[in-house]
């Protein structure tokens, strides 16, 4: 009541984060001390719990409810994570790949974030299409396959957060973390295609424009965060000082983010590949012990920080999703539907080069269960329009990242662990 009752008034942005920070340090030392769950997982479960309490509370008690509305309002999530939170997240977790590692795994990185995002997409709107005409309730295609694209992309943000507490051979994680990190920028650009071809007509929409969509965004996210990470290198390479460095950094991030949306190529993969080529920089001598122990200490403080929050507003994100009985078992069907078309858009990747590279055992199985859904994806389904089925599609995105979160997330380790103990 406390926290609540000063609420009279629109909220300001200082008021807001204040209150966001205070909840979230309150989340992670209730779930440091208690729960003692991976923090991202521990201060989702507190703020579901506590959404959950409060929307029923408001039954009896309408004025707490009706101002912890009024702050999950107040917070724009798309917004928020998409336009600042994503840039220094990006690159807290490209920091810490290993360059070297990736090199060796390229090839199936490559192709996982590519053709397994396309098969995945297609199979999920066609699915979700198909389950919508069961329920009486249909859906354009094509609206269809935008949620496909949404939800396919396994959120680098979710999945470096778990892989963190999960024991899984390295090869493995860096096969799930690097998926991760440059699989979005490949589902955003489909999701825009599909977004433009939806508000113009499908027949607009030709392989050129597809191409140089990809081009632009893709390639010129890659190339354009190269550029960044070697102009951050020797920048650093030519001073020792960590607070001056810890600045740089800084700088390539936010004005690097903040260029690439002008330049309208992807800021995503920018900050991933920038990220990359930074950390293994800095790790090869270009910085001194003291700079790269501050620096690391740093990335690794805002991503602790950034990523307690961001769970926190995906657990708050409950008290003003729209809940519709129809749409709430169509969302609880999708999960499964979603892991088949996830194991599918797996499966066939790798089989295409099983011949050429040797895969873990049950490698299909873990990199199923290891793709999590995350904040992008939700972030994504509410940028839908209304006209775009954006209420059915945002319930059913939030119950599909909930279930990854909380169950895949839990177990991924010990799934992990069992199915690699069995026989081939």
């Amino acid at each position: 009541m406390v926290i609540f009752g000063f609420l009279q008034y629109p909220m300001n942005i200082s008021e807001i984060l204040t209150i966001t920070i205070v909840l979230a340090a309150v989340f992670a030392y209730i779930n440091h001390r208690v729960i003692k769950w991976p923090p991202t997982i521990g201060i989702m479960v507190l703020s579901l719990g506590t959404s959950i309490f409060l929307a029923v509370l408001g039954k009896f008690h309408p004025f707490l409810s009706d101002k912890a509305i009024q702050l999950a309002s107040s917070i724009d999530f798309r917004d928020v994570l998409m336009n600042f939170m994503l840039s220094f997240l990006l690159f807290a977790g490209a920091i810490h790949i290993d360059a070297a590692k990736l090199k060796k795994e390229a090839l199936p990185v490559m192709l996982l974030s590519t053709l397994g995002i396309l098969i995945s997409t297609f199979l999920v709107g066609a699915m979700v299409w198909y389950l919508f005409v069961l329920f009486s309730l249909p859906i354009p295609f094509i609206y269809c396959l935008l949620f496909g694209a949404l939800i396919s992309p396994t959120d680098p943000i979710a999945v470096l957060a778990i892989l963190k507490e999960a024991k899984i051979p390295s090869s493995l994680e860096v096969k799930i973390s690097g998926e991760s990190l440059f699989n979005d920028g490949v589902a955003v650009v489909v999701f825009i295609t599909l977004l433009e071809a939806s508000r113009s007509g499908a027949a607009d929409i030709s392989v050129l424009n597809v191409g140089k969509l990809f081009l632009q965004e893709a390639v010129g996210g890659l190339l354009f965060g190269a550029a960044l990470g070697y102009i951050g290198y020797y920048a650093l390479r030519s001073i020792d000082d960590y607070k001056v460095e810890v600045l740089i950094t800084l700088a390539i991030v936010m004005g690097g983010y903040f260029i690439a949306d002008h330049l309208h190529v992807s800021g995503p993969l920018a900050m991933v590949v920038a990220g990359i080529i930074t950390g293994n920089k800095a790790r090869n001598g270009a910085l001194s012990d003291l700079s790269r122990d501050y620096l690391g200490k740093f990335w690794e403080l805002i991503d602790e920080i950034l990523n307690a929050i961001l769970f926190l507003l995906i657990g708050l994100e409950m008290l003003i999703i729209k809940i519709n009985i129809d749409v709430l078992i169509i969302g609880m069907i999708s999960i499964a539907l979603v892991l088949l078309a996830r194991w599918i858009s797996v499966f066939f990747p790798i089989l295409l080069l099983r011949y050429k590279i040797k895969f873990e055992k049950h490698t299909v199985a873990i990199l199923t269960w290891g793709g999590l859904r995350g904040g992008l994806s939700v972030a994504l389904a509410l940028s839908l329009t209304p006209d775009m089925h954006r209420d059915e599609f945002v319930l059913i995105t939030y119950i599909i990242v909930v279930f990854s979160i909380l169950i895949q997330g839990l177990t991924i380790g010990s799934f992990t662990k069992r199915l690699l103990q069995t026989a081939p």
